[in-house]
């Protein structure tokens, strides 16, 4: 613990100093949401490199998402940023068929990592669609707008989506699993995380293999908390070989590694420190 902290002080970004600080040394979630906000532009979306392979500046639907995440880990949905997020989530709504692009084409004037150089941005993507209307029902500060149309045609798009998507892909099954979780509409949502519950066990979907290597996504991605609706599928066996497996990947430094390529040394810290700090979370549970 005490080598990734000096890692975290060392390398992280302020932003994961003050998650550290509030997970582990009794630090306030005001202090992570002020931070959070420096990187919110004037549209009311997230750039800056909030997500650190996204280099631009120019708000993007990846970091939107990730702001929501960070205040719902921190358990403070901040009033003002809320309603910025809404604003640009309205300005960027697909026409008619609802939905939020996974990114869009102007990133690419910027530094980013080569899977987010985008070819067309007019197209609702369940990747991060999901996840922001999920994490959106989740918080309870700001709900006025859940029966305004840009909002019931995205959330349309995902129930009309859900069963298209690719089942190996990690990313898409985590935003069916944040928005199945959160929606209102149980009636919907219980049969469809049945269905979900299937491919969930498939061979493969979840890998088991501690030692697997490469951009693989194992057990403690998929189940990094112990409330985490994928853990009912991981046996305590199971969990325990992840747990020590993660325990022998920290670093000689005190952090984390990343398992894909760095874009810069600065992107792999900034990645590592938001990493380790996720794993410590991991741990202490």
């Amino acid at each position: 613990m005490n080598r990734a902290r000096t890692f975290v002080y060392s390398n992280a970004r302020l932003l994961d100093r003050k998650r550290y600080e509030y997970h582990f040394e009794g630090g306030s979630s005001e202090a992570v949401v002020t931070i959070l906000r420096m990187y919110q532009n004037p549209d009311g979306g997230f750039g800056n490199a909030l997500e650190p392979d996204i280099r631009t500046a120019i708000s993007q639907p990846i970091p939107t998402e990730m702001a929501l995440l960070i205040m719902d880990e921190v358990d403070a949905f901040d009033p003002e940023i809320l309603e910025g997020i809404v604003s640009y989530l309205k300005q960027i709504t697909i026409p008619i068929t609802g939905g939020f692009p996974r990114a869009f084409c102007s990133l690419n004037a910027d530094p980013h990592a080569p899977w987010w150089t985008t070819e067309e941005d007019h197209i609702g993507s369940m990747n991060p669609t999901g996840s922001i209307l999920g994490l959106l029902y989740k918080q309870s500060v700001l709900t006025s707008f859940y029966k305004e149309q840009w909002f019931e045609q995205s959330v349309q798009l995902v129930w009309d989506n859900m069963a298209k998507i690719d089942t190996k892909d990690y990313h898409d099954l985590i935003q069916c699993i944040t928005f199945l979780e959160n929606t209102p509409d149980r009636d919907r949502a219980v049969p469809m995380l049945r269905w979900l519950d299937e491919q969930l066990q498939q061979h493969g979907t979840i890998e088991l293999d501690p030692e697997a290597g490469g951009y693989v996504h194992k057990v403690l991605d998929f189940a990094p908390r112990s409330r985490s609706y994928c853990r009912k599928w991981v046996s305590p066996e199971i969990l325990t070989q992840h747990l020590t497996a993660l325990v022998n990947e920290q670093r000689e430094d005190g952090g984390w590694p990343i398992r894909w390529p760095a874009l810069s040394p600065g992107n792999e810290a900034e990645w590592r420190g938001s990493i380790t700090v996720d794993r410590l979370l991991t741990l202490r549970e």
